[in-house]
């Protein structure tokens, strides 16, 4: 092989070397193109749709918005889907974080105990309805047990208490999967910190304020948003169990959009569910400043 043969077969070696060619962007290129498509790009346009008529194709700017803020339904469920966030997210930290905390120090049955707590998850929608049904029926379960001491009957799915069924379900359903990313953080912490605490004359509670909580910080911010997100999903068992309009006490923002969408409002649930974006952006920048993530 003569020089120039060899000069031609080195350039394209010598070609490829010097692409520069991001393995990373390669390697999540197609998730990409995928959250593009049906994620992003359709969110787009629903935000372009959100200013205009939904019949006529009119520009409308931000009529639509006002609109849905003077809509009754709408204010109804905006209050009761932040007061289930509000009520409900804090609630399920706060147990999940102890419960954690209580598994993370024993070792017997350890693994029982974590695949008790996680069937909530394995159970289907639909039997947990049936379960619901006969539970708080007004002929079900609970109200047997209540006629027997002599006490009424009580409606439970068409009265105030359907809140409370609904926020006992969400914690019910999602209380094992955060008490796993609760181990996950505790399991990273080392132990010769709190070892190093105890001769220092620690006691529990400054051991958990001091080094568990700081060392679990960015498991906080985690348990807290998917915490966030997990809690529209609870418009599942809601809908299955009382329908397209339950209780006032339960009717959530998902039920307004499922029938303004059954109903083809298409202007009014592209407003409502940009708003319902921007405050769910606003609430994980809240939750990211607020731990310092």
């Amino acid at each position: 092989m003569n020089k120039q043969q060899k000069q031609s077969y080195k350039k394209p070696i010598h070609i490829l070397q010097n692409k520069k060619l991001n393995p990373y962007l390669i390697y999540i290129l197609p998730s990409l193109l995928g959250t593009s498509i049906f994620i992003f790009i359709p969110f787009l346009d629903v935000i372009f749709k959100s200013f205009f008529n939904g019949v006529s194709g009119e520009f409308v700017a931000l009529k639509n918005y006002i609109n849905i803020f003077n809509n009754e339904a709408f204010r109804l469920a905006s209050f009761n889907t932040f007061k289930f966030i509000f009520i409900c997210i804090p609630l399920l930290i706060g147990l999940s974080l102890f419960v954690a905390i209580l598994l993370n120090n024993i070792t017997l049955k350890q693994e029982f105990f974590k695949t008790t707590f996680l069937i909530p998850m394995a159970i289907p929608v639909a039997s947990v309805v049936l379960l619901w049904s006969v539970m708080f029926n007004e002929k079900g379960v609970i109200n047997g047990i209540l006629n027997k001491f002599g006490i009424n009957s009580i409606d439970w799915l068409n009265s105030d208490f359907a809140f409370w069924i609904l926020v006992f379900t969400y914690i019910w359903r999602n209380l094992g999967y955060n008490i796993i990313l609760w181990l996950a953080g505790l399991s990273n912490i080392s132990k010769s910190l709190y070892e190093a605490g105890s001769v220092d004359g620690a006691d529990k509670i400054q051991l958990f304020m001091f080094i568990t909580l700081p060392n679990l910080i960015p498991t906080i911010f985690t348990v807290s948003v998917l915490s966030l997100l997990n809690s529209f999903k609870v418009f599942r068992e809601a809908y299955l169990v009382a329908g397209e309009y339950p209780h006032n006490s339960m009717y959530m923002l998902q039920h307004t959009f499922n029938n303004w969408f059954n109903s083809l409002d298409i202007d009014k649930l592209s407003a409502g569910a940009t708003v319902l974006s921007i405050v769910i952006f606003i609430l994980i920048l809240m939750f990211q400043k607020r731990i310092g993530e």
